[in-house]
Parts: structure tokens; sequence; C-alpha cells
């Protein structure tokens, strides 16, 4: 309960006076995971080792007193099932280092005269997967852990699935028309997902799990304004901000994550309705995100952000009273356990 008073402190802006801190140490899950499984596509796979494996990590995180909460993600209900339940070839990719695994489609669609043959059916094999997976991680949880919320695949996420990037893109001048229809789509497509998600998984005193902001208060999603890093802020504002306030108000907000190549929708992204916390992404190419802190902070104001940083990095700035305020840290590189509950000891004292 004290982390979960932390994290609500963090979320619900009561403080910028405050640091809290994810301790990522060496876990012998994901090693056994990278011995056990190889990088690249594979099948879908065995829920009950994926069961295994998100147990064994959430045990390891049990020792670990910092402010991180335990959570398992059904990670392979990401792109593809979106594309799976209109009938897309789904097709998963296992990241071993990383304990991973993916899943997309290739273009359902070869143009949009072929729209409006689609149609959605909650029968389907990819729904039904989805639910009886969903069900799974629930009863084998039973209180040991969360189950982290999934990533919307709304508005142009939704639109690639259809036809691709290319052609999407195309469309918002060519064939705006389809796209609005795409994006309609999209949001009743996503709202019977998420409905499910919040009616089969409790809510965790009040609030909902992420592996990537740990707990929030309240059903909060996630999205991905992926499609606009490659776009202007004035896309944007004319073909994302509407659909994700939108799907934010039916439940109680969401997150976004942002990398490295969409830094410039920072301002925009933090204004979005309902938003409760930006995690930032570091991509080759670009400069850390915790390098820029102070710059991203006077583009978002007192938004909760989510920022990853070498253990060495976070440790120098700790002890150096450098650190930015209204921050989850998400450390890596982090040699022990020991290492870790020591530096967390600093962390809960840090007040700027």
């Amino acid at each position: 309960r004290y982390v979960l008073a932390r994290l609500r402190q963090l979320y619900e802006r009561r403080s910028q006076d405050v640091i809290l801190a994810r301790m990522n140490v060496p876990s012998p899950a994901l090693s056994e995971f990278a011995r056990t499984h190889s990088s690249g596509f594979c099948e879908y796979p065995d829920i009950e080792d994926r069961l295994a494996f998100w147990a064994a990590r959430a045990r390891e995180r049990m020792e670990i007193h910092d402010d991180s909460v335990p959570s398992a993600c059904l990670s392979e209900m990401d792109q593809g099932l979106y594309g799976g339940m209109f009938g897309g070839d789904v097709r998963f990719l296992c990241d071993a280092s990383a304990g991973w695994i993916s899943s997309m489609v290739p273009p359902l669609l070869a143009d949009w005269s072929e729209f409006d043959a689609l149609s959605f059916d909650r029968e389907c094999v990819w729904y039904r997967r989805y639910a009886a997976q969903l069900r799974a991680f629930v009863d084998s949880a039973e209180g040991k852990y969360g189950i982290s919320h999934l990533i919307l695949i709304n508005h142009l996420n939704f639109a690639f699935e259809l036809v691709g990037a290319t052609q999407t893109y195309m469309a918002l001048y060519e064939e705006p028309y389809m796209v609005r229809q795409a994006t309609s789509l999209a949001h009743d497509v996503n709202l019977c997902v998420q409905r499910h998600f919040f009616e089969t998984v409790p809510l965790l005193n009040g609030g909902t799990c992420g592996l990537t902001v740990q707990w929030v208060p309240g059903r909060i999603l996630s999205e991905s304004v992926d499609p606009f890093h490659m776009t202007s802020v004035d896309c944007f504002e004319e073909w994302g901000r509407a659909p994700i306030d939108r799907m934010f108000a039916e439940f109680d907000g969401g997150i976004v994550h942002i990398h490295g190549n969409g830094r410039h929708l920072l301002p925009a992204v933090a204004s979005l309705n309902g938003l409760k916390a930006i995690m930032l992404g570091d991509d080759r190419g670009y400069p850390r995100s915790f390098d820029i802190l102070s710059e991203v902070r006077r583009h978002v104001g007192n938004m909760p952000l989510t920022c990853p940083v070498a253990f060495r990095d976070f440790d120098r700035a700790l002890k150096e009273r450098t650190l930015i305020g209204g921050v989850l840290y998400d450390v890596t590189d982090v040699p022990d356990g020991d290492t870790a509950n020591r530096c967390m000891d600093a962390v809960r004292k840090y007040r700027f």
C-alpha cells in the first residue's frame, strides 16, 4: 500500500517534489527464457509457458523494494489481435532477451474499396482466444501480481492494419472519408476489447496495472500515437486528438508513450484530456530522454513522466541532487538486489 500511495501521489500530480524508481536487476527468469527461446518469428505461444514466465518474473520482483507493481502482460494480443479479428494473417515475433512475444498482421485489404466487406464478430477465433487467455491470466495471478492493461490499436494505428502505413498516409489527403470510416470502426472495436478487459480484470485497489507506469488510479488505457511521430503537429491535431479524447472519456483516462522521433508532439500530447502520464522512449539516433528531461519538462508542464536511465547515471544524479521531480525512473543495469534496495532508501528520502 505504501508503493501505491507513492504512485498515486505521482499520477494525481500532488507533488513535483518527489521521485520514484523501478530497479531492473539481473533476472534468472529472463535468462532462462533467452536460453529456451530464439528471437525471431514464432508460433502462437503456449499459454502455460507464458503464465509460468510471468509468475517467475513476479516472484523475482517481490525481492526488490522499489516503486514497481509486478504485473503480467498479454503482449501476444498486440496488433495481431485487432487484425486477426477481421481475418488477418496473425504472425508472432519473439524477443528472447526481453521475454517478449508480440503480434502483427500484413495489411488486410488490397485497397480501400474492400473496406465495406469488413465485419467484426465476437465469436471469431481471435476474440475467443483473447477472452480465454485473459481469463487464464487472471486465474493464474490470483492476487499474486497484476495484469497490465493492453495497448490500443486505435485511429491511424488501426488504418495501418487495414491498408498499411503508406496507403494510410496518402489517404489522409486523397481519401479522408475512408480514414474517418476506419477511425470510427477502430473506436468501436477498441472499446469492445477494452471493456472486456476491465470486466474481466479486477482493479487493484481501485487502479490499473501497467508495465511502464506500474499502477495508476482508475480504469486507465494505454494509447499509442506512433503514427503521428512522422507527421506534423497539425496532422496530430486533425486526426489524432479527437479519437484519443473520445476513447479516454469512455474510461478514466490513459497514458501514452513517445519515441525519439515523436518528441515534437510533446506539448500537444500533454494537453490530451484525461492523460495521466507520458512514457519517454529512447531510440537510436536521438538524445537519451534522461539527458533532456529539463527540456521535456518545459514542454509538458507537471505531466507525470516515466524515463529510462542506466543505474550509473541515475546513481550519480541522485547523489548530486540533479534529478527532475515528478518522474518515475526506469533504472536499468542495476547490479543486484542489495544495490537496488540501498539505492531506494535514498530515492524515498529525496526532496528538492
